[in-house]
């Protein structure tokens, strides 16, 4: 309709070229303008209806390519039907037609991980994300809205009776789940790139670099004095807090303790055979005095907790986290400062005394040729970071971003966009860390997110990035 009165309007409406034109249009033809103006349609279902008996359709949906918005709360049980074990339920979980016993000690298959069968698809919009981690999970919910396909939300839900835990405790768990590896972020766009590299992304997942990320448990000791330690956050130590795995665990008394027993994350690097003697643990609380406690890891949980990392290595393996980082520019700029270097030692042996002075003071003053550009020096938290010189004349210096710290309201806004451009200082106020850790979109992000306004986004170091007009003309207010 809205092109038919713009041809009206303009007079170029042709019977004969348009009504056959109209008869076949559809939104495939659509411009991003006229398909924003359409209102999504999302489908709303559980892992039961999208997992397991609705999987077939869902597939066929996907691989249409109309677009279709679905909308999965996995809730690793069929909640609505008292409980039972699905597909998307975790290995060693207890539950109906999964139970704890003899035999069997909860499920016994790996879950389905659909936001990777999704991908395989190859045309649709893929969000996994969890309502803890709020700012991931509505920018990437609008940005598959906004794609010209199918998106599907795999978004994990906490379902408090079937979990075993407190009714205001969904967001807690969740911020767990995420933190433990058990349920990491990840969103996928193939219009981005044709490799995984280009589209898949784990950002916003915390310590992205390593396998487990840290907690601090604070504790009593044996004397009465308040004392902490930095602990790796497994699988299990999350698993520990849901009813749904508990009778995996039991608490060791403390005149049981020996030196058989080893902590879970040093456990599971251990061949076959050297397990055979030791026993696996976790630390945890005692809550009536605050003193430390063993607590014994099931068999079942140490696959649980291996079969986690294995998942989080293959995510990391196919956006090449894994891969060392090399950049065939700056090695070539260091060779030719080699390559400069040498020449200059060999004049320097042509020449003595005073002469050779002379020489040296008429090289170094000389101007630059083009060379690498220094690294952007990481700010202090009080201070912003050091602009770098240009590399050349016709190209204008790269202006790292920084932050007013001290009027930071510590809401960590910009650690959860990314926690390695930004960094909280000991008053917990956010500074930048390395502005040259992530992607300017991710500076400008928090920019556009931060309450006190007082992220200044600087200039892109990265000069390839995809979009950096739009990108920079979004970083102009907050300059």
């Amino acid at each position: 309709a809205i092109r038919m009165a713009e041809l009206e309007i303009a007079g170029n409406y042709d019977k004969e070229v348009h009504d056959r034109f109209f008869t076949y249009f559809d939104w495939h033809q659509f411009t991003e303008e006229e398909y924003k103006l359409c209102p999504p349609l999302v489908c709303i279902g559980g892992d039961g209806a999208m997992y397991d008996i609705g999987f077939q359709n869902l597939s066929r949906a996907l691989m249409s390519g109309t677009p279709l918005k679905i909308l999965v709360l996995d809730t690793q049980v069929y909640s609505n039907t008292g409980g039972q074990a699905s597909t998307a339920s975790f290995l060693s979980q207890i539950s109906d037609l999964a139970p704890y016993g003899r035999q069997s000690k909860g499920k016994q298959e790996k879950r389905k991980e659909m936001s990777l069968i999704s991908m395989a698809h190859r045309t649709s919009f893929v969000l996994q994300s969890a309502q803890s981690n709020l700012v991931h999970l509505m920018e990437g919910y609008i940005d598959g809205l906004n794609y010209q396909g199918p998106a599907i939300f795999n978004i994990y839900s906490v379902c408090q009776p079937e979990h075993g835990v407190g009714d205001d405790m969904a967001t807690r768990q969740s911020k767990m789940a995420v933190e433990s590896r058990a349920y990491p972020l990840m969103h996928f766009d193939p219009t981005t790139g044709q490799g995984w590299k280009q589209c898949l992304s784990i950002k916003g997942n915390p310590a992205i670099d390593d396998d487990w990320t840290q907690y601090t448990l604070h504790y009593t000791d044996e004397y009465g004095n308040e004392e902490s330690m930095e602990l790796p956050f497994t699988f299990a130590d999350w698993a520990l807090t849901e009813g749904r795995f508990r009778k995996h665990f039991a608490i060791i008394p403390q005149d049981l303790w020996n030196d058989d027993m080893m902590p879970l994350h040093e456990f599971i690097d251990l061949s076959d055979a050297e397990q055979n003697d030791k026993i696996p643990y976790i630390w945890a609380i005692n809550p009536e005095d605050n003193t430390l406690v063993r607590v014994q890891v099931g068999a079942e949980i140490v696959n649980s907790t291996l079969e986690r990392r294995e998942f989080w290595r293959l995510l990391k393996s196919l956006v090449g986290e894994d891969e060392k980082k090399i950049d065939p520019q700056l090695i070539a700029e260091q060779a030719k400062n080699e390559a400069a270097q040498n020449l200059i030692a060999g004049l320097m042996n042509l020449v003595a005394g005073t002469d050779q002075q002379d020489l040296l003071k008429a090289i170094t003053s000389a101007p630059a040729a083009n060379v690498a550009k220094p690294a952007a020096a990481a700010t202090t938290p009080s201070s912003p970071a050091v602009k770098s010189a240009p590399a050349s004349a016709n190209e204008p210096a790269f202006e790292p971003a920084w932050i007013d710290t001290p009027d930071c309201t510590t809401c960590d806004e910009c650690i959860q966009i990314n926690p390695k451009i930004f960094k909280c200082n000991e008053e917990k106020k956010a500074y930048v860390a390395d502005p040259t850790a992530g992607t300017y979109e991710d500076i400008v992000k928090a920019a556009e997110k931060c309450p006190a306004v007082i992220i200044h986004p600087g200039t892109p170091w990265n000069k390839d990035e995809p979009n950096l007009d739009k990108l920079i003309k979004r970083a102009e207010k907050y300059q």
